[in-house]
């Protein structure tokens, strides 16, 4: 356990940033199953907005440093060429 005040605050801070990563990787997790569902449904109008849901939410996910820019890139082109062989 912490002893001294800044680590006790580090503590914290690590604390709640844990928990606001988690929310964004659920986040992420959750449209790439919409995505999966949609592609299984093979409506092109649903999976486009759901594509976008992935892209826009990775973006962000991206912008807050909760993954790397190298990840998005990669997960985005495998996507897009599930999109593409339909």
């Amino acid at each position: 356990m912490a002893n001294h005040k800044s680590a006790k605050k580090r503590a914290k801070q690590t604390l709640r940033k844990n928990l606001v990563n988690a929310k964004y990787l659920t986040k992420i997790r959750t449209a790439l199953n919409n995505f999966e569902s949609s592609m299984k449904s093979k409506n092109q109008e649903d999976i486009n907005k759901s594509f976008a849901e992935v892209n826009s939410t990775m973006s962000k996910a991206l912008k807050r440093g909760i993954i790397k820019k190298h990840l998005l890139s990669r997960k985005l082109s495998s996507l897009s060429k599930q999109i593409k062989n339909i």
